[in-house]
């Protein structure tokens, strides 16, 4: 397997922005709202590559997790494995660089977020030593449909 790259400028954006595309395609009709995905562009993930950390596998993108640090954790987001690459250890290795960074850095735990209607997602990440911590509600929604997920480091 291909390890993991910093993906830093220049880039190709617009190749990492397909790959989470095809990645959370399976998304599409499942979760309510709809994945702030479609208001992603190649520029706002070169912004979150300065504003925090992109990391990729393979050339052109097999897979891809961006590390954004709060103040209390690590924010693990946009976790993406192409379809055709899943079953193969990526996303199990950007999970655990993510704890190596979020060591580095002196995070206490990596967190996250899941839609309610992606059991499989929760699943995984449960299986790799996340606990669901809160339940919230988009804004003009009466019901959660996110889960936060935290990993102690």
């Amino acid at each position: 397997m291909p390890e993991p790259h910093h993906a830093t400028d220049p880039f190709d954006w617009s190749a990492l922005l397909a790959l989470i595309h095809r990645a959370f395609a399976g998304m599409e009709g499942r979760i309510d709202p709809p994945s702030s995905l479609y208001r992603l562009t190649a520029e706002g993930l070169a912004g979150k590559a300065r504003e925090g950390e992109v990391w990729v596998i393979g050339s052109p993108p097999l897979a891809c997790v961006v590390l954004t640090p709060e103040a209390d954790a690590l924010h693990l987001g946009k976790l993406a494995v192409d379809p055709g690459a899943q079953g193969q250890g990526h996303g199990r290795a950007l999970v655990a660089l993510a704890e190596a960074r979020g060591r580095a850095q002196g995070k206490p735990a990596l967190r996250l977020q899941a839609r309610v209607e992606l059991v499989e997602n929760h699943l995984f990440f449960q299986r790799l030593g996340f606990r669901e911590v809160a339940r919230t509600a988009h804004p003009g929604y009466d019901r959660p449909t996110s889960i936060t997920f935290l990993k102690p480091l």
